[in-house]
This record gives structure tokens, C-alpha cells and sequence, in this order.
């Protein structure tokens, strides 16, 4: 693990504006960096953390000449568990105290490798699973202490149904709700939020090579979205919205006939 200077050298100095002080875990994704540049356009503080340092490097400079008032990060492989206390201890002390983090961490990895090698399904379920639960239980347990601080956790609409054509990621997805719901009823009365956020497509560097992509949401759109979301604290939160309703009617469809789709 390393990290970059901040561009303040007193963050205390920073916190008398009250900007929020956030933590992004996974900051290169497409959507964490859409999300990330609303939030230093109004001024927020922002540690940054990701596994590829010269993208992170463009990524922090940039939050800063967007106008983020404190800017921090730490290059990291998130998939290593074992730093994850050390490298979480030092981001809040860095912000100088912690009000949300957006755990945007994920692979889309690859379905049909996975599906005869597993490997492959083992990476794609420890890097959008295991490792979000090692954060998330650190950070929940922060958090209640404290009384206070949202979670918000990128997961997927494609964790709502098994489907052929990415049930390895879909899956990897369904466990990640399914912890995130169960923290959420843990700690909400601690006065944490916990937030489960659900895209679906979306255009981002990550999809770019997908079927149909051209058709997926715009990822400006979504961050919007998104950062509205946050700020309200919405426990479940579908984007673009109309995605509530269309899992709402693939989950209804019977066993019988969705064995038969092409999905």
C-alpha cells in the first residue's frame, strides 16, 4: 500500500467549511469517479483508493482542480483483506473523521471462463463478495460506535435473479444485497445508514466492449443520482429508477418458463 500527499497540509483546516468527509473505495470505476467529481465540484473531502496508481494519480488530480478542498489516497489491492484495517484506519485518520463511504469495488470478471474454470468464478466472488464484507464489517462496526456515517454500496440489479449469461457476477452480487440488507438492520438503529445501490447498465469503460452498450444509462446521469440518494440516506436505491420495475417482473416470471429464456 502507498499514498500521495494530500493538496491541504492541515485537514482540520478544511473541516471548519463542514464539506463531508468520504471515503471511495474502488475510486477508478467508471461510476465512483462520475460520483467522486459531483462531490469535489461542492467541495466535499475525498480519500481515494484504488489498485492502479497512475490512473488513481489522474483521478486525485483532477478532484482537486474540480474543487475538492482535500484530496487523499492510497494505491491498494482491496482484494488483500488483511490491510484492510490498517488501510481503513488511516483514511479517516487522513479526513480527519469519516461521514460516508461509497464502496464501489467490483469485476464483471469473465462468465464463460467461470463457468469451467473455477478460478475464475473463485476471483470474480472474492473481489464483488468477500472482500466488500471484510470492509463493510470494519466500517459498520466504525460507524456504530460512533452513532453516525452512511455506507454506500455499489451492488446490482444482477443479483436479483440468476441468469445464464452472468450468474457467477450475479451471484457475487445477490451475497453482497443480501449482507448489505442484514447490516442495514443491524446498524440502522445506531443511527448508520446503509444503503444498497442497484445500477444497471451502465456506460462506463468497464461495459464498453458489452452487447447493446450503446443503450446503457449515461453514467453523468447516474452519478446524479446517485449523490441525491446519499445525501437523503434512501435505504435501496435502483438507478435508473424504471430498473425497479423490470426486476419486478423478472422475478415474478415462474421457474418454468424463465428456464426457457435467453437472458
Amino acid at each position: 500500500m502507498s499514498s500521495m500527499q494530500p493538496d491541504v497540509a492541515n485537514p482540520s483546516k478544511s473541516q471548519s467549511v463542514r464539506s463531508r468527509r468520504i471515503l471511495v473505495l474502488g475510486a477508478t470505476s467508471g461510476i465512483a469517479e462520475a460520483v467522486c467529481r459531483r462531490w469535489a465540484e461542492r467541495g466535499d473531502s475525498l480519500f481515494l483508493v484504488a489498485r492502479n496508481e497512475s490512473k488513481l494519480a489522474t483521478v486525485a488530480a483532477d478532484m482537486r482542480t474540480r474543487g475538492a478542498v482535500y484530496v487523499d489516497s492510497a494505491v491498494a489491492n482491496l482484494d488483500d483483506t488483511a490491510i484492510h484495517p490498517e488501510l481503513l484506519a488511516h483514511a479517516i485518520n487522513s479526513l480527519a473523521g469519516l461521514d460516508i463511504v461509497f464502496l464501489a469495488l467490483g469485476v464483471l470478471g469473465d462468465q464463460t471462463k467461470a463457468e469451467s474454470n473455477f478460478f475464475e468464478a473463485e476471483q470474480i466472488l472474492h473481489t464483488n463478495l468477500l472482500a466488500p464484507v471484510s470492509l463493510l464489517t470494519w466500517l459498520g462496526n466504525y460507524c456504530a460506535q460512533r452513532h453516525s456515517g452512511t455506507l454506500a454500496v455499489l451492488s446490482s440489479v444482477a443479483g436479483e435473479r440468476g441468469r445464464k449469461s452472468n450468474y457467477v457476477y450475479g451471484s457475487s452480487k445477490a451475497g453482497l444485497t443480501a449482507f448489505v440488507d442484514g447490516l442495514r438492520n443491524r446498524i440502522d438503529r445506531e443511527g448508520v445508514r446503509v444503503m444498497t445501490i442497484k445500477p444497471g447498465p451502465v456506460k462506463t469503460s468497464m461495459t464498453a466492449g458489452m452487447k447493446g452498450s450503446g443503450k446503457f444509462a449515461d453514467v453523468d446521469a447516474v452519478a446524479a443520482t446517485l449523490v441525491k440518494a446519499i445525501d437523503r440516506g434512501t435505504d435501496i436505491v435502483y438507478v435508473p429508477g424504471i430498473w425497479r420495475i423490470i426486476m419486478a417482473v423478472i422475478r415474478a416470471v415462474p421457474e418454468q418458463i424463465f428456464k426457457k429464456l435467453n437472458l
